[in-house]
């Protein structure tokens, strides 16, 4: 697990419920791990944007995580809303997840996440101000 270093980001990871801290932070942790190995990502900026934690590179739009009070059995990955990204992860992965109109995917408390999936759709967004005048973004 790559440590926090922003203390503002860390703080708000700390005041999660431990079930849902877990999950944001393997959430966090996949899309690290998926900038590492993205062609032409060389560094992943941790800050926060409307008070959750948010992941930007040089390129891509960001990426938010959260998770919120009024829904306590669910958490999110939230993209640009004025992207493509969420119609284009629809289209592609219509039956492996389920999405918040045209800016989120919603994860429950128990969903078995496709892995690989997420992690193409955590590409594209880091990798979308490259991809963006292409069809499907490319795929």
């Amino acid at each position: 697990m790559n440590v926090i270093k922003n203390p503002e980001v860390a703080e708000i990871f700390k005041n999660y419920p431990q079930t849902m801290r877990e999950k944001l932070l393997f959430l966090r942790q996949l899309i690290l791990d998926t900038a590492s190995k993205t062609e032409g990502i060389n560094n992943v900026e941790e800050t926060l944007k409307w008070g959750e934690p948010s992941y930007l590179t040089k390129g891509g739009s960001t990426i938010r995580i959260a998770w919120e009070k009024s829904t306590p059995k669910q958490y999110t990955m939230y993209f640009n809303c004025k992207t493509k990204l969420v119609d284009t992860f629809k289209q592609l992965y219509y039956d492996k997840f389920k999405f918040e109109s045209n800016r989120a995917i919603v994860f429950n408390e128990n969903d078995e996440i496709s892995i690989k999936a997420l992690k193409h759709c955590i590409a594209l967004s880091l990798s979308y101000h490259k991809i963006k005048h292409l069809p499907l973004l490319g795929v």
